[in-house]
């Protein structure tokens, strides 16, 4: 199979979709690898990388995407890539459907294959793909979180451990998954006062035990979570439901309860976010102000620390795209069931439930679409 990767293209987007050693693995199972000149710079890896891990250097995009039968990327294609997607091809990214009506039906018009790493699953129920971004964003968020508070940034001017006679931040964490549970563990490391609001009593014990009671757990109520928002200096949302978008948890109305200056960091706004005020911004600009409340909305926060990121992110794609390059992937889902649970676009259908629901599209179970 011909391996394509070009480089990122989105906003302030540095991560590459294949490292120098998913090349060469790649190279040393039969395929041919190209990879966009320049593609892995934001990341730390040169072309000469690439070119001694016995991969072949193409100057455009438009190349990559031309003799490719499967690109490998990090984030959703952006409209001028989605024009190369071709039928037949198979594209393995980050894609976040669900709130994203124009490049669901740009996919669905290419006629590719789009399997998503969001929604690959494995045996024990977790998100392997999405986890190891899940867990830079989670760490990253109470990092962003207390540069936002700081008055410059027009937050509240509250450091996060305080001092001796001056309390720590108050941060109050929504969602006690793989983002939130590392969230609350750097903000507690950091000094400051945390909570986290789940709804899995399971989860909250697990929490609690694990942690030795380095953070606080709540029941995610909306009356317990309107009482934290209100007194808390950071609010982090981390609400992830797999491919769907995420749910509203904080109305505009709940704004004038908090805190003038408080910031909010939403870490769901890949999928849409979790507060009613969110919109994606970039890390060119990456705070906004609503009703005196600020905002930390960037949708891509892993591409800030590119090269953690992105050898993060190869370690676990890696296995994926060896099965579906070794196999094609019709076979390689067949054989994995947590692989099939990736596929959201097949041949001009959509192929996952959440998204369909979103959007109001119809579905094809993917099972179905294997035989198409």
């Amino acid at each position: 199979m011909h391996i394509g990767c070009p480089t990122e293209i989105k906003a302030q987007e540095y991560r590459v979709g294949l490292t120098p050693n998913a090349a060469r693995e790649a190279v040393t199972h039969g395929h041919t690898v190209s990879v966009q000149a320049g593609a892995g710079k934001g990341a730390g890896f040169d072309d000469a990388d690439y070119v001694a891990a016995g991969a072949h250097i193409l100057d455009t995009a438009e190349e990559v995407f031309a003799v490719a039968d499967m690109i490998v990327k990090v984030k959703e294609p952006q409209a001028v890539e989605r024009k190369m997607l071709r039928e037949g091809q198979l594209l393995f990214t980050y894609l976040h459907l669900a709130p994203d009506p124009e490049q669901t039906h740009d996919l669905l018009a290419s006629g590719c294959t789009a399997i998503a790493y969001e929604t690959v699953t494995d045996t024990s129920g977790g998100l392997p793909l999405l986890a190891p971004m899940s867990e830079v964003a989670g760490r990253l968020a109470p990092q962003v979180g207390a540069w936002t508070l700081q008055k410059a940034n027009g937050g509240r001017g509250v450091l996060m451990g305080g001092v001796p006679g001056v309390g720590p931040a108050k941060v109050v964490v929504i969602g006690g998954g793989v983002v939130g549970t590392h969230a609350a563990r750097v903000a507690a490391g950091m000094g400051a006062d945390v909570t986290v609001l789940d709804r899995s009593l399971p989860r909250m014990r697990y929490l609690d035990d694990a942690f030795s009671g380095l953070f606080k757990t709540s029941y995610a109520s909306a009356g317990n979570t309107a009482e934290l928002v209100a007194e808390a200096d950071m609010v982090v949302g981390a609400v992830l439901i797999p491919g769907a978008a995420a749910p509203k948890l904080v109305t505009r109305d709940q704004l004038s309860t908090m805190k003038p200056g408080a910031a909010i960091v939403d870490v769901a706004i890949d999928q849409g976010g979790c507060f009613e005020t969110s919109r994606a911004t970039t890390h060119d600009d990456p705070i906004y102000d609503v009703d005196g409340i600020m905002h930390y909305c960037v949708a891509n926060m892993p591409g800030a620390v590119a090269r953690t990121s992105t050898i993060a992110l190869g370690n676990a794609t890696m296995p994926f795209m060896l099965a579906l390059a070794d196999k094609g992937w019709r076979q390689a889902c067949e054989d994995d069931p947590h692989l099939l649970a990736g596929l959201n676009v097949h041949a001009g259908t959509l192929t996952y439930y959440a998204v369909g629901k979103a959007l109001g599209i119809d579905v094809v179970a993917p099972n179905l679409a294997l035989k198409q």
